[in-house]
């Protein structure tokens, strides 16, 4: 059994044939773990894989986590704020609050190419407090926002940073976890949509009672959680770790088995290479355009929600503090709906038949809000129908879990989760556009848009699993030209981690030989996909 050596960033190593190796940050290290993992298969317990899954959570899923609460709660800000008297105050006109909620994920949409890269080649260390960073700076100065100009150019430099976010925790995520790990932990940190709406509306409420003769209550709102964000990106570059072979929270031994019980998930460790053989391959590839169509369909109605979704709570007779604290149990819901979805695909593993579920309450609440009056006796009943919209946020954490876990080749996976967040961002633009000004307070042609959106993409959801099926297929009639077994366990979707030796197949082919080879999941005939 191999015994690791401490690697840094910059040092040189050998390759299997005995040649000098150099790379990037991070390379050398990936490729002597890599190396070492091709010749032995390392020892790895269930209790080493419980002992290695804990510190990983302890360290970077907490990252994740709060990371990512910070980036929801940046953007949630911006509706809660409109409840005290932002447009007022700044004088936006017709679509003009519609743009300023439009022009983050606009910018967010022009920089998906150099998210692709940089996540490839910028060590995660650096680049994650970088854009933690900067888009703390951004938030902060929406609170010295005067006018419609200023607050679109902070809002366009929030969406800037926030751009990678999405992508990159998918990434890391992806090569830290087994893939039946991977939906719980998406959840954990994507489930903080929920959370950070609940502390947006109780922050709204609380610090919009604040009497101040220099600050209007909408520009405490965005200091406050600026500058929270702006701290937090030091505490991230001290924490956090590029990858399994430069982990501090690891001993050497340790590093070995984290990567060892990765696997089964043909999808390798990480790697400063960036590939464009691997973009051209996501260009090709079906399924690429599917997640993408899933992407700006969810996340149509998920802007929907964050930027309109107090004035459509206020529409139903509520003043501004009562709409604040309303919106908490929207947050709640959203909160328990992630982390219900995700569990669910953890131990179900079909993760299409929780998606569909989980968007059906979604087309239910959307008919209600369309076809209820708005009188004080069906108050009670428009809550409600509001609150199911919240299952929606399954969307997003279920098709990333989803992604990940369909996608090798670190670039592939780079530019496919790029091309997700580019949809995303498409969604975000498009959601408050549909909803106009003149059709307030009850935005009733909106709620039809986004109801027919909702039908779409349950309609995408049934024709990618068609796809995934068929894919797998022919991956199993390429393992028998190959000498393998067309029937391949997938291991990486066990509930519990099993240690094995080399496996052959029938045919005497040793199988898990090219796991840590970098290759996509077109290039790995071993590769099983997950419905």
């Amino acid at each position: 059994m191999g015994i690791l050596k401490p690697f840094s960033s910059e040092q040189r190593v050998e390759d299997v044939e005995g040649r000098p190796r150099s790379g990037g940050p991070g390379q050398g290290a990936d490729a002597a773990v890599a190396a070492t993992l091709a010749e032995q298969r390392v020892e790895v317990t269930e209790e080493d894989d419980k002992r290695i899954r804990r510190k990983t959570d302890r360290v970077i899923l907490t990252i994740l986590v709060w990371i990512y609460f910070l980036q929801v709660l940046d953007k949630a800000v911006l509706g809660t704020a409109s409840l005290f008297n932002l447009q007022e105050d700044t004088g936006l006109t017709g679509h003009q609050y519609s743009l300023v909620g439009s022009i983050s994920p606009i910018a967010q949409l022009a920089w998906q190419p150099f998210s692709t890269v940089l996540i490839v080649k910028v060590p995660h260390r650096i680049l994650m407090p970088t854009l933690v960073l900067g888009w703390g700076i951004a938030a902060a100065c929406m609170a010295a926002c005067h006018n419609f100009g200023a607050l679109l150019a902070a809002r366009f430099f929030l969406g800037l940073f926030e751009a990678g976010c999405l992508p990159l925790f998918s990434v890391i995520t992806s090569q830290w976890y087994r893939r039946a790990e991977q939906p719980v932990r998406v959840a954990a940190w994507n489930g903080q949509n929920g959370s950070a709406t609940m502390v947006a509306s109780a922050l709204s409420y609380g610090l919009g009672h604040i009497p101040s003769n220099l600050l209007k209550p909408w520009q405490i709102i965005f200091l406050f959680v600026g500058l929270l964000t702006i701290v937090s990106a030091f505490p991230v570059y001290w924490k956090l770790d590029n990858d399994i072979p430069s982990a501090r929270f690891l001993t050497d031994h340790e590093k070995l088995q984290a990567a060892e019980r990765l696997r089964a998930n043909q999808t390798g460790i990480g790697t400063r290479e960036f590939k464009w053989e691997q973009v051209w391959e996501v260009a090709l590839d079906p399924k690429s355009y599917l997640w993408l169509s899933l992407a700006v369909l969810i996340n149509i109605g998920a802007s929907v929600t964050s930027i309109f979704g107090p004035l459509v709570l206020s529409s139903f007779g509520f003043d501004k503090f009562e709409t604040s604290l309303l919106n908490i149990p929207f947050g709640a819901v959203e909160m328990i709906v992630i982390f219900g979805a995700c569990y669910a695909a953890h131990k179900v593993r079909i993760k299409f038949a929780i998606l569909v579920g989980f968007l059906l309450p979604v087309i239910a609440g959307s008919v209600m809000l369309y076809v209820l009056d708005r009188g004080p006796s069906e108050r009670a009943a428009l809550v409600a129908a509001y609150y199911l919209l919240a299952f929606l946020f399954a969307g997003n954490p279920l098709i990333l879990a989803w992604i990940v876990g369909n996608t090798g080749g670190a670039t592939k996976r780079s530019a496919t989760l790029a091309l997700f967040q580019a949809g995303s961002s498409a969604g975000n633009i498009i959601g408050p556009l549909l909803f106009k000004s003149q059709d307030a307070p009850f935005y009733l042609p909106g709620l039809r848009a986004v109801l027919a959106v909702f039908v779409a993409a349950i309609a995408c959801v049934f024709i990618q699993l068609a796809n995934l099926i068929l894919l797998n297929r022919l991956q199993a009639r390429r393992r028998v030209r190959n000498g393998k077994s067309a029937v391949i366990e997938d291991k990486s979707m066990n509930a519990t981690y099993r240690a094995e030796g080399k496996e052959t197949s029938p045919e005497g082919v040793v199988l898990g030989e090219h796991a840590f080879d970098d290759l996509t999941d077109r290039q790995n005939d071993e590769f099983v996909y997950i419905y």
